[in-house]
């Protein structure tokens, strides 16, 4: 599996969300950046990303994904 495949992936379920993807083979660091998280907990902001990729993770094409997840609001705060 690739990034780009990841990113296709994300952006499709986060439209309105800024999506970055590093790795490949089955290891993956994922950046989103939306709106989707606002009032979330972090546990809740990863299981709608789990939600999304937890098909390819369930056959083994993805093993492992690190995951930074911001609202809009949060991420222009620390750009600061």
């Amino acid at each position: 599996m690739s990034a780009d495949e990841v990113k296709a992936m994300l952006t499709a379920a986060f439209p309105d969300a800024t999506v970055n993807v590093d790795g490949g083979g089955a290891k993956f660091t994922v950046q989103v950046i939306g709106d989707a998280f606002s009032g979330k907990r972090p546990v809740q902001r990863q299981q709608l990303v789990y939600g999304v990729l937890n098909e390819k993770i369930a056959s083994g094409e993805i093993h492992a994904v690190s995951m930074a997840l911001f609202t809009s609001e949060e991420w222009a705060a620390q750009e600061k």
